[in-house]
C-alpha cells in the first residue's frame, strides 16, 4: 500500500513522506535484528551424563551468543522422565522431534553420534529442516 505522497488536501508533500520512509524503514531493520532463530541442540546425553550435560550447556550458550535461541530438551526431560526406562526414553525421543519440527535449524554436537541423536538427524532431513554439525571444541565441520 505505502505512504502517500500527498498531503490531506490532496497536494504533492514529499518531506512527510520522506520522513515516515525511513520510520517505516527503520522499524523494519529493528524488527529484522530482533529475530532470533530458534535451534534445536542435539547432543549427547547417555554416557557420562554430568560431563555430557556440561557440554550441552555450553553449546547452548555458544547458540545464544550468535543469536540463536537454543533448545535442548534432552537436559529437560530427564527431570522428570527416567531414560533407562525404555517407553519413557521413546516417549521424549517423540517429545525432542516434535519440539524439533518447530525449530529453524538443527545444531550437532560431538564427535559421537548416540541412537537417539541419529533418529533425530534422520528425521530432521527428512523435513528438510538445515542441519549443521558442530565439533567438541564448537566449530563447524561438514559431517561427524
Amino acid at each position: 500500500m505505502g505512504i502517500n505522497m500527498k498531503n490531506a488536501e490532496g497536494y504533492h508533500d514529499p518531506t512527510p513522506h520522506k520522513a515516515l520512509s525511513n520510520i517505516t524503514r527503520e522499524e523494519k531493520a529493528a524488527a529484522k535484528a530482533a529475530f532470533k532463530p530458534l535451534v534445536y541442540i542435539c547432543s549427547p546425553f547417555s554416557g557420562d551424563i554430568e560431563i555430557n550435560n556440561k557440554r550441552t550447556r555450553a553449546f547452548c550458550r555458544y547458540a545464544l551468543d550468535k543469536g540463536n535461541i537454543p533448545l535442548a530438551p534432552h537436559l529437560l526431560f530427564p527431570q522428570f522422565m527416567d531414560d533407562n526406562n525404555e517407553q519413557e526414553r521413546d516417549l521424549a525421543i517423540f517429545m525432542d522431534i516434535i519440539l524439533m519440527g518447530k525449530c529453524q535449524e538443527v545444531w550437532v554436537l560431538g564427535d559421537v553420534i548416540s541412537r537417539g541423536m541419529s533418529i533425530e538427524i534422520e528425521k530432521a532431513k527428512k523435513r528438510r529442516q538445515p542441519v549443521r554439525y558442530f565439533n567438541k571444541d564448537f566449530k563447524e565441520v561438514e559431517s561427524l
